[in-house]
C-alpha cells in the first residue's frame, strides 16, 4: 500500500514515489517539475519512443541531477515490484485510449493522475468504462483523477469556485482564447493544426479532428456542481486559417493552412442556452493580432465578470495542476474522482509530504 497503512491515514515516512508515464511535451514538463519538488522522488519513467527507451531520464530531460533512472518502454514491467505511490499519465486525450494504462496503474497499487481530457469527467465519454475504472479503484483502495488546465480548471473548476459568491444564477458564459504552441503532436493533430481547410472538414467528418477535447466534461462538471440538468449539449467547430506563417514551439504553419480551431459548446435547458463555453485556440495567435485571455461572465445575483489577460499558459498550467494535485489525490477517498470532488486546488510549494500530512489531519478530524 505504499506510504499508507490505510489510504488517507497515518504518518508520512518517506518521499512520495512517483512514476511518470509519457514523456512528450507535457509529460517531460511534469517530470522536470517533479524532479525539483521537495518530498517527491521519481522512481519510474515510461515512454515507448525509441529515442527515449533505455536512456537515462536525466539525459532525456537535460537535468543536472542524475538519479540513474532509465526510461522503460513497458508500463507493466516498469511498475512490477516498484512500490510506487502514484502514476502521472500524460499520454492520450481519450478515455478508451488511456483506460488500459489507468487500470495497469491501479493493479500495481498506484493512485493515478492523468491529463487525458476525457478523464476530467469520464462518464460523459463512456459510462461503462468510467464505471469499470471506479470499481477497480475502489477495490484497490486507490484514487483516480483527471485534471489539466482545460478541462480541469479554467472552464470548469474556476467557474465553480466563482459561483460560490452567487445566490442565484441565470446563465454562464466563459471563453478561453489561448496559444496552442506549447502542446505536442497529439493536441496539434486533434485541432487540425497544419492541415488544409478541406482536410479540416474531412477530419471533422471522419473523427480525426475533434477540436477541443473536453467540452462535455466541463459542461457536466459545472452543471452537476450547480444542481442543473442539461437537456443537450451542442458543439460547433470552425477552422482558424493562418494568413501568415506561424512558428510555434513544436510546429510551423504556413499561410493558408489551419492554425487552430474555433470550438464552441452550448449547454441547453428548456430551449435556452444556460452555459456557453468558447475556445478559439491556435498556434501563435499574436501573429494575427489576437490577444489571449480567460474570461468568465456569470449572469445572476450578483453578476460576476472575470478577465485574465493574457491567458493562463496552457502548458505550464497543465503541468502545475498535475503536480499540485498529488497531495489531494493521495489523501482522497478511493474511486474515480473529479476536480469538483477534491479540496480547493492550490500550489504546493513546500515539502509535498507536509501537505499530505495536513490533508490527512483534516480528513481524520472530519471522520
Amino acid at each position: 500500500m505504499g506510504i499508507y497503512a490505510v489510504k488517507g491515514a497515518g504518518d508520512m515516512v518517506r518521499s512520495v514515489r512517483v512514476v511518470q508515464i509519457g514523456l512528450g511535451a507535457m509529460g517531460a514538463g511534469i517530470a522536470e517539475v517533479l524532479a525539483q519538488r521537495e518530498g517527491i522522488e521519481i522512481v519510474g519513467a515510461v515512454d515507448p519512443n525509441p529515442d527515449y527507451c533505455g536512456r537515462n531520464l536525466a539525459e532525456v530531460l537535460k537535468l543536472t541531477h542524475d538519479s540513474g533512472l532509465q526510461v522503460r518502454e513497458d508500463m507493466e514491467a516498469a511498475l512490477t515490484g516498484l512500490d510506487a505511490d502514484i502514476c502521472i499519465i500524460s499520454t492520450f486525450s481519450f478515455l478508451h485510449e488511456v483506460k488500459p494504462q489507468v487500470l495497469t496503474a491501479l493493479d500495481n497499487d498506484c493512485d493515478v493522475i492523468t491529463i487525458a481530457e476525457e478523464m476530467a469527467y469520464p462518464w460523459a465519454a463512456g459510462g461503462s468504462d468510467a464505471d469499470e475504472i471506479h470499481r477497480r479503484a475502489v477495490e484497490k483502495g486507490k484514487t483516480v483523477l483527471g485534471t489539466g488546465i482545460n478541462p480541469g480548471f479554467v472552464l470548469d473548476a474556476l467557474i465553480i469556485a466563482l459561483t460560490a459568491a452567487c445566490t442565484d444564477i441565470e446563465r454562464i458564459r466563459a471563453r478561453r482564447i489561448n496559444d496552442l504552441s506549447p502542446f505536442g503532436p497529439t493536441v496539434m493533430r486533434t485541432q487540425g493544426v497544419g492541415c488544409t481547410p478541406d482536410e479540416f472538414s474531412d477530419g471533422l467528418s471522419d473523427g480525426s479532428i475533434v477540436g477541443h477535447v473536453g467540452f462535455p466534461q466541463s459542461m457536466y462538471l459545472v452543471s452537476e456542481a450547480l444542481g442543473w440538468e442539461l437537456d443537450e449539449i451542442i458543439e460547433e467547430r470552425r477552422p482558424i486559417v493562418a494568413e501568415q506563417r506561424r512558428i510555434g514551439s513544436n510546429i510551423e504553419v504556413e499561410a493558408g493552412m489551419v492554425a487552430g480551431c474555433n470550438h464552441t459548446a452550448r449547454g441547453r435547458r428548456n430551449g435556452e442556452d444556460i452555459i456557453v463555453l468558447e475556445h478559439p485556440q491556435q498556434v501563435e495567435p499574436g501573429a494575427a493580432g489576437v490577444d489571449t485571455g480567460d474570461y468568465i461572465d456569470i449572469e445572476g445575483t450578483p453578476e460576476i465578470s472575470m478577465a485574465i489577460k493574457p491567458e493562463i499558459p496552457g502548458g505550464v498550467g497543465t503541468i502545475a495542476l498535475a503536480v499540485n494535485m498529488i497531495a489531494p489525490v493521495l489523501t482522497a477517498s478511493a474511486g474515480l474522482r473529479t476536480m469538483a470532488d477534491l479540496p480547493l486546488p492550490r500550489a504546493v510549494l513546500g515539502d509535498v509530504r507536509r501537505m499530505v500530512e495536513k490533508l490527512q489531519r483534516v480528513q481524520a478530524s472530519t471522520g
